[in-house]
């Protein structure tokens, strides 16, 4: 008899009632962002008006490579872009505990000629191109996505960032070759701050291309051919172009006080997990985390130029971060005391 029902753990009554507080129930659609600098993954969920809100912060145990696109099989980059997940992605028996494929390469990638496979949000404290939520963590993101997937969403989106895209996190990224890139992202990360929803994505021109329409459009689109004009609301596509403006004005306001930021050794790791890692060790946060994967090069963990605190700011118009929750939060009962 298979007893190995890790994928099938109901969702917590804490979880539970925390949405049904802010207005959703299991089944509602979810989306999800993910941002490398500050470590963290946020689970947004379509609330009773039809709008979507964060129901949760996760800190991130471990991501790999430096901020910017994976583009190859083997450099260690975490992807980052705009993404679909469905049912047939999620691995419940993975090496890893749990585990969803964010479907890397996605249409624009493929056509770019990028090259790599099967990067997941997995558990654990390990990453050689993923993002590693711990056991505990992605068991409780793993429920909430297999409960709206089985409430009707077909996929569910999945935005992956260098960081949380601020003016102040521009200023300090301003040399980054990787800039139009990231700005391009900010174009879809500015249409779910407008809507309360997420964008409908396709991709031309060698970049993506948001809509706010309900469906998908313009399925065989040419991912490096010519755009054409796009269909939606117009006031919806100004208010997108008014905040990026005014954002990117401050960002250029901030520039001469900001200095540029440092480049990563080797990914990141969220800093309560961070102060495990220094005071109690990569073997201790390791059992903390899984119980039994190591800790993916723990010294460049510890190398994470992030601080944790945010440099400035979002503004005022755009979805403020909840706290993520103190790392002891997802761990085993009793964990504070056995790092002690």
């Amino acid at each position: 008899m298979d007893s190995d029902d890790r994928g099938s753990v109901p969702l917590s009554p804490a979880i539970v009632a925390d949405m049904t507080k802010k207005g959703m129930t299991p089944e509602d659609p979810i989306m999800i962002r993910i941002y490398k600098q500050e470590s963290e993954l946020e689970v947004w969920k379509r609330t009773r008006t039809g709008q979507y809100a964060l129901l949760k912060t996760y800190p991130m145990c471990r991501w790999s490579g430096k901020l910017g696109p994976k583009t190859r099989e083997g450099d260690r980059q975490a992807p980052e872009g705009f993404y679909e997940v469905t049912p047939a992605q999620l691995n419940p028996r993975s090496q890893y505990y749990l585990s969803f494929n964010l479907g890397y390469p996605n249409q624009l990638e493929s056509a770019l000629g990028y090259t790599g496979s099967a990067l997941m949000v997995h558990g654990a404290c390990t990453s050689a191109g993923c993002y590693a939520m711990t056991d505990n963590g992605v068991t409780e993101i793993y429920a909430i996505a297999r409960e709206a997937l089985k409430g009707g969403q077909q996929s569910f989106q999945v935005q992956a960032l260098p960081f949380r895209m601020t003016p102040a996190n521009f200023a300090a990224h301003r040399r980054d070759p990787n800039l139009a890139f990231w700005r391009n992202l900010q174009e879809g990360v500015e249409y779910f701050n407008v809507t309360r929803r997420p964008p409908t994505v396709t991709a031309c021109a060698g970049r993506y291309r948001f809509n706010d329409g309900p469906t998908p459009f313009d399925a065989t689109l040419n991912p490096l051919g010519p755009c054409p004009a796009v269909p939606g609301s117009v006031e919806v596509a100004e208010a997108v172009k008014q905040r990026q403006a005014a954002e990117d004005a401050e960002a250029a306001a901030l520039a001469a006080a900001i200095p540029p930021a440092p480049a990563y050794v080797d990914g990141g790791m969220h800093r309560s997990f961070r102060d495990i890692l220094r005071s109690s060790g990569p073997e201790k946060l390791a059992a903390f985390t899984s119980r039994k994967i190591p800790v993916s090069q723990p010294d460049a963990a510890l190398a994470d130029p992030y601080s944790g605190r945010a440099l400035a700011a979002a503004p005022a118009s755009s979805p403020a971060p909840a706290s993520a929750p103190a790392a002891a939060s997802l761990g085993t009962p009793a964990a504070t005391a056995a790092l002690q």
